[in-house]
Parts: structure tokens; C-alpha cells; sequence
């Protein structure tokens, strides 16, 4: 049976979809983007952007019962590859060894043009 995960903690769902879903012991999060809680865009450059977009699955992991050290795989969409390396240095500030998995594409454009958005797989404790 799956469950819906919702919390004030992050960005409200803007569409017919949910911060997360449960389903047995995994919770698989919907894309975040540099929302905050609120819905104001977070302006600036990919730092900024990736810092929003990890601490919005943080919370959402959080209301499902788990956290960043159980996520198993990530998905990374990004606007422009050439931001991969400074993604990638405050995407490692958050995720420590062992490290899930993770695959990183660029994409043609993301909503309301942010340059990153990140969706993960966890398992719940």
C-alpha cells in the first residue's frame, strides 16, 4: 500500500503530484526544485539553487521517516552541464560514503527555468 508524504517543511505540490510516496519500506520523492517552503524561487547560482533543493528533500525525507544517509539512488537534472563540479561540491556536503547511486542528465529546460531539480529513492528506518 502506498502512502503520501506531505509536510510544510517544503514546497508545496504545484500539480496533480506529492512530495513523496511511500510504498513498504521505500520513499520515492518527487523532483524538488529551489523552492522554498513558501514558494519563493531561490535566486543566484547553482550553489544556492542545489543547497535549496537538498535541504527541501531533507524535509521531505524527514515527515517520511528517514533521512539522506538511507537514500539509495538520485537523479540530478541539470540546465547546463557546465554547473556539474559546483553542484557536485554542495551535492557532497550533504551525502556521505557510502555513497548512493546516481545518475545526472542535462535537460532541454526545468521548471520556472531553475538551473537544478533532484529527485531520490530512500529507505525508510
Amino acid at each position: 500500500m502506498k502512502d503520501i508524504v506531505e509536510t510544510a517543511s517544503a514546497p508545496a505540490a504545484i500539480g496533480p503530484y506529492s512530495q513523496a510516496v511511500t510504498f513498504g519500506n521505500l520513499v520515492m520523492t518527487s523532483g524538488q526544485i529551489p523552492l522554498t517552503p513558501d514558494g519563493t524561487l531561490v535566486e543566484g547560482g547553482i550553489e544556492a539553487q542545489t543547497r535549496q533543493v537538498l535541504d527541501n528533500l531533507v524535509a521531505v525525507l524527514r515527515e517520511a521517516g528517514t533521512d539522506l544517509g538511507r537514500v539509495v539512488k538520485t537523479t540530478v537534472f541539470l540546465a547546463d552541464m557546465n554547473e556539474f563540479s559546483a553542484m557536485n561540491a554542495v551535492y557532497a556536503e550533504y551525502f556521505q560514503a557510502p555513497f548512493p547511486a546516481r545518475s545526472t542528465v542535462q535537460v532541454a529546460r526545468l521548471p520556472r527555468d531553475v538551473r537544478v531539480e533532484i529527485e531520490v529513492i530512500a529507505e525508510r528506518h
